[in-house]
């Protein structure tokens, strides 16, 4: 167990009390019969055992969730009543306030609107790791005001991630994948100080490729971190594909595929061209890679997955995490849609909501949702 959290078994009886939950219930929506009606229940689903539970103990649960980016403003589309009428179904009984960024408190971190949230609340559970490296009202002034714990989803994130950063079984494979290297450049830098292998592909493999020396065409690059990139190759623990799945600069792609057919470039890809997944014999030797790995973290595709014409990389890599025998833990929503993509979620140790938070987590070893619950209101 992680020390320095309090936890709602803490607080015995709860007959009569009021509990403020912050969730994630940023789930996908889609239209049916004229009504948003949510698509992914899994989120929701997830809350269910610490909902009911404190249900039996006695509590009233309130549910706080952001949904969307309203930006502080009222906006319809980005209303709570899909995800509440979803809940009333699962879970009776438990109240899901609007969305918490529909006020620019939330996002402001302002203490009136955190101090408004627990007027009436005895007692304040973060079961948001997702969110946690936001540093929102509602996660952040709630720990200041009332006894508050951490929930077990979270908790179980950040046990799972803490063991990834300091005794993961060997070899320890991270694979990180993505469109901008910008956005993954630092948490390449901490694995390559703890991973025996780190896989990288996505669209921030070229800015790589280029520092190696080769030609990317039109394909996605960030000069800016173009040395920054020499210097983790040179360490010999990055692996980048060796080919890839190519398509005109000018040629369509994602969900709604265009009609050209993708080649397989080797080593250089020529002007005109764009890389957009890793290819056949770099998907080979990455199942390879990781088929020996005694833990998995895996974080971003290794190509654009949406476009049927350029997901077998992608593919590829999920279903040699999902086969190896060693303990995986997947982080980032593409990453995690891949999964349900190839009904594969069910076969990895371990799947995390965080994205975001997950990175930034194992990049600085913590957030600031966390230290407020350390430092805040315990039992």
């Amino acid at each position: 167990m992680v020390t320095g959290y309090s936890t709602p078994e803490e607080w015995g009886s709860l007959e009569g009390k009021r509990v403020l939950v912050r969730v994630d219930f940023n789930c996908p929506v889609a239209e049916v019969d004229g009504q948003l009606e949510v698509t992914d229940d899994f989120r929701i689903r997830a809350s269910l055992p610490l909902f009911r539970e404190l249900q039996a103990r006695g509590a009233t649960v309130v549910a706080a969730t952001h949904f969307g980016r309203p930006r502080g403003e009222v906006v319809e589309e980005f209303s709570v009543a899909p995800i509440r009428r979803r809940l009333d179904e699962l879970c009776p009984g438990v109240q899901l306030l609007e969305n918490l960024r529909f006020s620019p408190g939330e996002e402001a971190n302002d203490p009136a609107f955190g101090a408004s949230l627990v007027e009436g609340i005895d007692y304040y559970v973060n079961e948001a790791f997702s969110a946690s490296h936001r540093a929102h009202a509602s996660i952040m002034i709630p720990p200041t005001l009332v006894p508050s714990a951490a929930g077990p989803n979270l908790l179980r994130e950040v046990t799972t991630l803490e063991s990834i950063l300091t005794n993961p079984a060997r070899p320890f494979v991270a694979i990180v994948g993505g469109a901008k290297v910008k956005d993954k450049l630092g948490i390449v830098k901490v694995l390559v100080e703890r991973a025996d292998t780190v896989i990288v592909g996505g669209g921030m493999a070229y800015t790589f490729a280029a520092a190696e020396g080769r030609t990317i065409g039109s394909s996605l690059f960030d000069p800016d971190r173009l040395e920054e990139c020499g210097r983790l190759l040179e360490t010999g623990r990055v692996e980048i594909p060796s080919d890839a799945l190519t398509l005109p600069s000018e040629a369509s792609f994602g969900p709604a595929s265009g009609d050209e057919v993708p080649e397989v470039v080797t080593e250089n890809i020529p002007d005109g061209t764009q890389g957009l997944d890793i290819g056949p014999a770099s998907a080979q030797r990455f199942a390879e890679i990781i088929s020996g790995a005694a833990t998995v973290l895996w974080n971003g595709p290794m190509g654009v997955f949406e476009d049927e014409r350029l997901r077998a990389g992608t593919e590829t890599v999920a279903r040699a995490v999902a086969a190896s025998p060693a303990v995986s833990v997947i982080g980032g929503g593409d990453s995690v849609a891949a999964l349900q993509m190839f009904h594969l979620e069910d076969e990895v140790s371990f799947v995390s909501t965080g994205g975001g938070a997950s990175l930034e987590f194992l990049e600085y070893g913590d957030l600031p949702g966390l230290r407020a619950l350390r430092e805040g209101r315990g039992a």
